[in-house]
């Protein structure tokens, strides 16, 4: 018996991580999306081929190129905010509509492949503040995928799965050392160092998971 099919976006990150193995836990015949887009973060990729290999996923990585900028995470010129003191507005890091461009591709390699679920790792808990991560642009967004595919127009469903939605960093990382989900192959911070920074958004949102699910980060 054929499995179903779903498409997981795969970052390389600790949720995307996670989100991979919860796909696979539901029987799905998984296939992993990830993107090259000029990110100086590009190490988190190296991740993602390690994590699709290590649970005997097909993989594929797009490369496309966002020329205009707009987020330090592109513009090596720009410094990247360290801690988290910006609170009430978005930060500097956020690439404009990402999840966007992420989703219609995911959106349309799921149709080409007739997979019927997509799943993305967004979380409006413990987030960066990150408009395109919450529950309200994944409503709008599964909207215009029924309106603007195939299979919607043939009263089908690609829907957007985000198991991750709701919970909080540590119940993440309590899941997915749960699940046996090998999170030292996974890379959060937003610099292009060897090593993790320590001091990004990125990297003190993982450490006080960590330390909240008493558990000791793997990568260290």
């Amino acid at each position: 018996m054929n499995k179903e099919k779903a498409v997981v976006l795969l970052s390389g990150g600790l949720d995307s991580a996670t989100v991979l193995y919860i796909a696979k836990a539901k029987g799905y015949d998984v296939y992993t999306l990830s993107f090259d887009y000029g990110q100086r973060h590009n190490r988190e990729l190296k991740f993602a081929k390690q994590l699709a290999r290590i649970s005997n996923t097909n993989s594929r990585v797009v490369r496309i190129s966002l020329p205009w900028g707009g987020s330090s995470l592109l513009d090596r010129h720009k410094e990247i905010p360290r801690g988290r003191s910006y609170r009430s507005r978005v930060p500097d890091t956020y690439v404009p509509a990402r999840n966007i461009i992420f989703l219609s591709f995911a959106a349309s390699y799921a149709e080409a492949i007739g997979a019927y679920k997509v799943f993305i790792g967004v979380n409006q808990v413990d987030y960066s503040g990150y408009p395109d991560c919450r529950r309200n642009f994944i409503r709008a967004f599964s909207k215009a995928i029924e309106k603007g595919t195939r299979t919607g127009a043939c009263g089908k469903e690609i829907s957007i799965e985000t198991p991750l939605l709701n919970m909080t960093k540590s119940q993440i990382i309590a899941k997915a050392c749960g699940m046996g989900v090998p999170l030292r192959y996974t890379w959060s911070c937003y610099g292009s160092g060897k090593l993790p920074c320590g001091r990004c958004d990125s990297c003190l949102i993982r450490k006080k998971g960590f330390q909240a699910a008493g558990i000791k980060d793997p990568s260290k």
